[in-house]
């Protein structure tokens, strides 16, 4: 049997031995055997030396390089690089690897372009961008001065910084160069949401308000809710305005007009977040492009149908528990095709077709860990004392930045994420701009903000 095996393997990697006749092979292993193992390795290693020593990347075909590197940790890829310039030219020349190798830092990719040398640099890039969030140097910080009282409300879109606040005024902020574009007085800003034309707050005074920004004159003034307006959103195309409110509900109203179209019952909570969204997939209960209303309280989401109809009825309920024992935190995420919230008990995504819980991330300390954003590599999570980034892929946590000791709303209105299209993967151009926004006790803003690679 040992005979066997030993032929088989001297068969395997050396082409003289199978130009001997039988009697020589014959010979030829009995001699082999015969000797102890280490006289046999050196044996083998004197009449095999010219075949070790074969440069293989040489003498295989292209293809079945390229197939052989995939299987190369990134590390050993730059490793090979500097064996020889042959060695180098071919490891450099192989897109899929370095496709591959940037893939597995949560980098975008776009297949269109076909140019190794291309990958290799963004890899380099890509590498040198998670080695800094891992040992914290990818961010830095800046404050937005200006208010005189605590700013509760935050809402940011496109580089620009909405901020309310108790002193009855609203500011508008470049984020990039921290100065105040528009600054108006208001009420007491419970909530805001702008664009380019106007601002809408809602307020500690029962009322909600839309604004010009250009001049500061109030363009609509919306009364009916019995409790402080926690949460705003509104859609131009539909006309149409929602409200959350301490009252336990929600509202919707003409944006155009100011009047209360539908009052939605059966919260039994504080209404602390309302989304007004088109919904993205087909189900039983809505379609493609159905303008969906969700509503969230500190135990349940609750999901309306809306659009130019006054009726609506809840679709569904969801919770992550029936005995309402478990509270979720105060943000809400929803894109049309998936609802996501944080818990006491983790982050829980639903499918927004089926209502089916998909996944749930639980961490080391879930009720103190709250959600800014989810996307699909890569998640935004802070706490008390840090900022962190998971990756969703391992629901590993690589990198985390130090926070001050800011105001943590119950209401989650007085944090955000700033950009968030890296959180479905790094491409070097989209990491940059505003990470992070929370209000601090001295009435001033804390930003974390990307800091540019040189």
């Amino acid at each position: 049997m040992e005979r066997k095996r030993f032929e088989a393997w001297l068969q395997s990697v050396s082409t003289s031995f199978l130009t001997l006749t039988e009697p020589q092979k014959n010979e030829t292993l009995d001699h082999l055997i015969s000797l102890s193992g280490a006289v046999q390795l050196r044996h083998l290693s004197n009449n095999l030396e010219t075949l070790l020593k074969r440069d293989f990347l040489r003498l295989l075909p292209l293809e079945l390089t390229f197939y052989l590197l995939k299987w190369l940790d990134p590390k050993t890829l730059l490793t090979c690089c500097l064996v020889c310039k042959h060695w180098n030219k071919v490891v450099g020349a192989c897109t899929e690897v370095w496709q591959g190798a940037c893939k597995a830092l949560g980098w975008q990719i776009d297949d269109s372009i076909q140019d190794a040398a291309h990958w290799k640099k963004v890899y380099m890039k890509a590498k040198l961008r998670m080695r800094q969030l891992e040992e914290r140097e990818a961010f830095e910080t800046s404050s937005l001065i200006g208010h005189s009282a605590r700013v509760y409300a935050l809402y940011y879109k496109d580089g620009l910084l909405c901020t309310g606040s108790d002193d009855l005024s609203a500011k508008l902020w470049d984020v990039c160069t921290g100065q105040c574009i528009y600054g108006i007085q208001t009420h007491t800003c419970a909530a805001v949401k702008f664009d380019e034309q106007k601002l809408v707050t809602g307020s500690f005074d029962n009322t909600i308000a839309c604004w010009e920004w250009s001049t500061g004159a109030k363009i609509q003034q919306f009364r009916g809710h019995t409790g402080a307006v926690f949460s705003v959103d509104y859609n131009d195309e539909l006309d149409t305005l929602v409200s959350g409110s301490a009252d336990f509900t929600v509202k919707v109203w003409s944006l155009s007009a100011g009047t209360c179209l539908n009052t939605l019952t059966g919260h039994t909570e504080w209404v602390t977040k309302v989304v007004l969204q088109k919904s993205e997939v087909e189900s039983v209960m809505h379609s493609p492009g159905d303008y969906i209303l969700l509503s969230a309280d500190k135990y349940e989401i609750k999901i309306w149908p809306i659009g130019r109809e006054i009726n609506c009825k809840c679709l569904k309920t969801l919770s992550v528990s029936e005995d309402r024992s478990v509270c979720l935190q105060p943000r809400l995420q929803f894109d049309g095709r998936y609802i996501v919230c944080s818990s006491d008990l983790g982050l829980y995504q639903w499918d927004f077709a089926s209502y089916d819980i998909l996944r749930v991330i639980k961490t080391q300390d879930s009720a103190n860990l709250s959600l800014l954003s989810l996307g699909e590599v890569f998640a935004l999570l802070f706490d008390n004392h840090y900022l962190y980034i998971m990756d969703l892929r391992t629901e590993q946590i690589t990198g985390r930045w130090p926070l001050p000791a800011y105001r943590k709303s119950k209401r989650g209105s007085s944090f955000l994420p700033g950009v968030t299209g890296w959180l479905n993967g790094l491409d070097g151009r989209n990491d940059a701009g505003l990470v992070f926004a929370t209000s601090m006790p001295d009435h001033s803003i804390h930003l974390v903000l990307w800091k540019e690679n040189e």
